[in-house]
């Protein structure tokens, strides 16, 4: 099976522009080369858009099995593709949790009948998702498919928990990734601890709760030689300590959310609108400010959007009451071109790093590049479409998202996954 893909156009080495067609052959690219001219059973005119390499989330929830009223792993990977996205990686927040190698098995048994892309999914680090007492079986896991564990959504909390679990981790050749919240100074927060927790008078949530654990962290990945990666990361003292460990050798990573990256605790004005109730919280402008620091200089590695759907009668329940999180695969990369690229806060070339070429590579995958012999995942964006973001629109079942009404640029119009389009928004009508 050949398909050509012509008049499109892709960014070169130095980031610029430039005119290409693209020829696929059994699932790969075969050829990368202006005016390809080639015999091909299906010619797509790609009508001068961009062509990237499909976009890669490490922390995506798909809630499947046990939370099918929130999402399912087809819904959430329609809206991945929907979202440019053609390999993510789900967190083990479900029921039951994938803390055995049944349980793991029946996760990418569901993945291989119904995932619309690829799905790599984690374990976790403790049976049913405690963050700390009993361990799983690290190692089978690992063998089983595991892409790596992590307790997200619950920090790890005991120092000899999370080291064990590191270095079980670290002979499997597999990485810690940390949801970092010590519980003993959390205090019932919902928002961040600072001016708008005061004024709205909602319990605020300390960002020492973060930064406290990764502090620790750091020092027992360096202990077990295993890659530590931090998630969502979101205040100024965090970015300190994971800059420290990179200057000092240790194997750390760290991803951003969009949503930390545009906004703060200042967009917070209700309180019950719970579309801006996420874990970690926004942060003060200090703490903004730190991220986008962190994430120019290289300290933070990439952006992961944490998407995260509930249902929108547990999120009317009001700041208190419902759960945290917000959706985000079908806004990231609109959100991030309109407000960063076309701004002028980085370059094209640096988001398409972000977002596809640095997740792949900080978790050694095969995916995020667009060359000759690579897979065939691949997206086509229309960076002048000009469009509202609409939450009754959403391929997800989640509606949970603060970014309802914001004007965008930069929509996928075409998703290819290992050669075959899985998301094509003509068919949609627009």
């Amino acid at each position: 099976m050949k398909t050509l893909l012509y008049n499109a156009k892709r960014l070169n080495e130095d980031g610029a522009i430039v005119e290409t067609s693209l020829l696929i052959e059994d699932g790969k690219v075969k050829e990368i080369a202006a005016g390809i001219d080639s015999a091909a059973d299906q010619k797509i005119d790609c009508e001068g858009h961009l062509l990237l390499p499909g976009l890669v989330d490490v922390h995506i929830h798909l809630r499947e099995p046990g939370g099918e009223h929130k999402e399912t792993i087809k819904t959430g990977t329609e809206a991945a593709a929907r979202g440019g996205f053609t390999t993510i990686c789900s967190m083990p927040n479900t029921k039951p949790v994938p803390d055995s190698v049944e349980n793991l098995q029946d996760v990418n048994r569901r993945i291989e009948e119904t995932a619309a892309i690829r799905v790599l999914p984690y374990a976790s680090i403790t049976r049913e998702l405690q963050g700390g007492g009993e361990l799983t079986d690290i190692p089978a896991l690992a063998k089983n498919g595991a892409f790596a564990f992590t307790d997200d959504g619950v920090g790890i909390q005991t120092a000899h928990d999370m080291l064990t679990a590191m270095k079980l981790a670290a002979k499997e050749n597999k990485a810690v990734v940390a949801h970092c919240e010590d519980n003993s100074i959390v205090y019932g927060g919902v928002v961040h601890d600072g001016e708008v927790a005061e004024r709205l008078d909602l319990p605020g949530l300390p960002g020492l709760s973060e930064s406290v654990q990764i502090a620790r962290d750091v020092l027992l990945a360096e202990e077990a030689n295993c890659h530590y990666h931090v998630c969502h990361i979101s205040t100024k003292e965090s970015v300190r300590a994971v800059r420290d460990a990179k200057a000092a050798g240790i194997k750390v990573t760290a991803e951003v959310t969009p949503h930390h990256l545009l906004l703060t605790e200042f967009d917070v004005v209700d309180r019950n609108d719970t579309n801006f109730k996420m874990n970690p919280p926004l942060r003060s402008k200090e703490d903004h400010q730190a991220i986008l620091d962190g994430l120019f200089d290289g300290t933070i590695d990439f952006i992961a959007t944490d998407h995260a759907p509930h249902a929108e009668e547990e999120k009317a329940k009001g700041f208190i009451e419902s759960p945290f999180g917000i959706v985000g695969l079908e806004t990231a990369f609109p959100l991030m071109y309109t407000y960063f690229v076309q701004e002028g806060k980085c370059t094209l070339k640096q988001l398409v790093e972000w977002m596809a070429t640095k997740p792949a590579d900080v978790f050694d995958l095969p995916y995020g590049k667009m060359e000759e012999g690579a897979v065939a995942d691949l997206v086509l964006m229309d960076l002048d479409n000009e469009y509202t973001i609409d939450k009754n629109d959403f391929k997800s079942k989640g509606r949970n998202t603060p970014f309802h009404g914001w004007k965008v640029k930069g929509r996928p119009v075409l998703t290819i996954f290992e050669g075959e389009i899985v998301y094509d928004l003509k068919k949609e009508g627009k």
